[in-house]
């Protein structure tokens, strides 16, 4: 079977193929719904009973919950703080314990789970252990139950990774599809844990990338997000994390401020980034190196604890002093001490290699920086800044679509938490100036630029080598047979004996190519004497197809399936009629398997 015709028939059965895989990711995406789902309803649960148990009543501390998370109620205990560091310490001694044991191919994973589901959709084929999500699930929910610095979204994003990458592997289904279902889970468990379903679906598959999204994931991730977050509020409702008022954007004269805001908010973020890479592997990937891992988290346990102990802002997710900033609660000197101290605890909890997420610490600094642009300029512009608390919300969103290069989903998650769109305006101008400003920095370390640097999508690449090469160096140059529009039959089987071409260009009278005449167009006539004379070479001539030396393959690749022939003539720009040429329909084929392997190369 000719290459050609492999192509046509993998064509038609993928055509045939995509009509029944709509419905197949359909399904696959409400399975991994369900699953990832069920798991945040339990992870949530354990994370706000372990800060009940050990904040609350062995801590003695009464921290702010926002409205939509108060699960547990209870008189605080006797106030012991001391025990905070003690805790923390021995979470981050048993997580560096476990992970080193256990799974110690994640020690170089990235900034969090987020980051090292990142790294597993480009790099790992989209396998990923099961007992990956589970260790570091568990371990998170110590981690944010004793004042860890860190967010539930980061483990459970991984947890919801690991459920789609298991689902795809019992289902022995292909590297391409197993990366789909590793982003279906994470949207199913991002999506429910922070109550914004659209958010967390795409979220979910923007944050990979830097300029780009992974488009064939977004049937099943909003599926799956969907489902998963209908099985969430099942259990602790619909109601949005803060209970706050409505926002509403009405002076245009306010986007000044918001410019203002998108400044502060790169500025912190280059500050987040920076602090968050200088903990880590200045000090802490030091010790580990020296010492151990299970000393570089305990240590990193012991002085998070030590922080927590007299600055209580900075422990666990803190979603409940973002919610009194909203609501203009905070002074504004302490906002901006909060976003300091959080950047630094942060750094030492997840830069230690504890297990947590960066996402609700990022958001929480981002919100922090927009409540003191908001309360500044509504101080001195009360008649245009009438709602300071609108800058928290935006300043969350923009802040993270700078750092983590994720423009929609953070934005639409904000309009699911305010539930309406008040805010859009500031919202998509500020989270397009963060991007715009913070490009030389990233949150994320396997973060790629596009679908083109991720090794998920190499064989994507060809086009756009072949975009790049042409036909001047890939063609025959020379002397080819051309017939003339009045040939004879007769007088064409001498010819085709006295060569060993398969394919001629015809010309008219003027000169003009009219048409390619195949051997296989004369083949049936070859034996038939009685038509010699009768039929002539423009009645057995099809389409004419000419290429220029200037083309690129991909346009060369095109033209032989559009007309099915194995070779095409070469002319020259200047005039279209003058062959110096021919090319192959095999040279193209060759540049294509010389392109994959020389990037497979590349990327081992």
């Amino acid at each position: 079977m000719s290459p050609l015709l492999k192509l046509k028939m993998w064509t038609e059965l993928a055509r045939t193929y995509r009509n029944i895989s709509a419905f197949r990711w359909l399904l696959l995406g409400i399975l991994i719904g369900i699953v990832s789902g069920i798991l945040a309803v339990v992870f949530f649960a354990a994370v706000e009973y372990g800060k009940f148990i050990f904040l609350n009543q062995l801590a003695g501390l009464a921290l702010p919950a926002p409205e939509g998370e108060e699960l547990f109620h209870g008189v605080p205990g006797i106030l012991r703080t001391w025990t905070i560091p003690i805790c923390t310490t021995i979470v981050g001694l048993t997580t560096g314990w476990l992970v080193n044991k256990y799974i110690p191919e994640t020690i170089g994973g990235g900034t969090d789970g987020t980051d090292a589901t990142i790294k597993c959709f480009h790099q790992g084929g989209g396998l990923m252990r099961p007992i990956v999500p589970f260790i570091k699930g568990i371990t998170s929910i110590f981690t944010i139950a004793t004042g860890g610095s860190a967010g539930r979204e980061g483990p459970i994003t991984q947890m919801g990774a690991g459920i789609g990458s298991w689902i795809a592997q019992k289902l022995k289904m292909s590297a391409k599809e197993r990366r789909i279902l590793l982003l279906a889970g994470a949207a199913g468990g991002l999506g429910a844990i922070f109550r914004a379903p659209l958010g967390g679906a795409l979220t979910a598959i923007e944050v990979i990338y830097r300029e780009d999204f992974e488009s064939e994931a977004i049937l099943p991730s909003v599926i799956s997000s969907v489902v998963s977050y209908s099985l969430f509020t099942l259990f602790y409702g619909t109601e949005p994390i803060f209970g706050i008022p409505r926002f509403v954007f009405h002076d245009p004269k306010e986007l000044i401020f918001y410019t203002i805001l998108a400044l502060a908010c790169t500025l912190a973020g280059w500050m987040y980034i920076r602090t968050f890479r200088f903990i880590k592997y200045s000090v802490f990937f030091q010790i580990k190196d020296r010492l151990g891992l299970m000393w570089a988290t305990g240590l990193g346990g012991l002085l998070m604890g030590v922080m927590g102990m007299f600055f209580p802002q900075v422990l666990s997710g803190g979603y409940g002093w973002l919610e009194m900033a909203i609501m203009g609660e905070i002074p504004l000197m302490m906002m901006l001490v909060i976003v300091v101290g959080k950047s630094i605890a942060t750094s030492m909890t997840i830069g230690s290699g504890m297990s947590g997420g960066m996402f609700a610490p990022a958001l929480f600094v981002g919100g922090m920086t927009g409540g003191i642009v908001g309360q500044v300029a509504g101080k001195y512009y009360p008649d245009i800044v009438t709602q300071p608390g609108g800058y928290v919300l935006v300043g969350m969103a923009a802040f993270f679509a700078g750092v983590a290069k994720a423009p929609i989903g953070p934005l639409i998650m904000v309009c699911e938490l305010t539930q309406g769109y008040g805010l859009l305006a500031p919202l998509m101008l500020a989270s397009a100036l963060c991007i715009v400003l913070g490009r030389s920095f990233s949150l994320y370390e396997h973060q790629v630029e596009s679908k083109f640097d991720s090794p998920a999508h190499i064989e994507d690449k060809t086009i756009n080598i072949l975009e790049g090469l042409h036909v001047n160096t890939h063609y025959k140059p020379g002397r080819v047979t051309t017939l003339e529009e009045g040939t004879t039959l007769k007088a064409l089987t001498d010819i085709i004996a006295n060569t060993n071409e398969l394919y001629f260009p015809v010309k008219n009278d003027e000169g003009v190519i009219t048409g390619i005449l195949t051997i296989q167009n004369v083949r049936n006539h070859l034996f038939n004497p009685d038509l010699f004379d009768l039929i002539l070479t423009k009645d057995l001539a099809t389409k004419p197809a000419t290429l220029m030396e200037d083309d690129d393959l991909y346009t060369a690749l095109l033209k032989f399936v559009d007309t099915d022939y194995g070779q095409i003539p070469v002319v020259t720009e200047e005039d279209p009629n003058h062959i110096i040429g021919i090319i192959n329909r095999e040279n193209v084929f060759r540049a294509y398997a010389k392109a994959i392997k020389e990037l497979r190369e590349d990327t081992i």
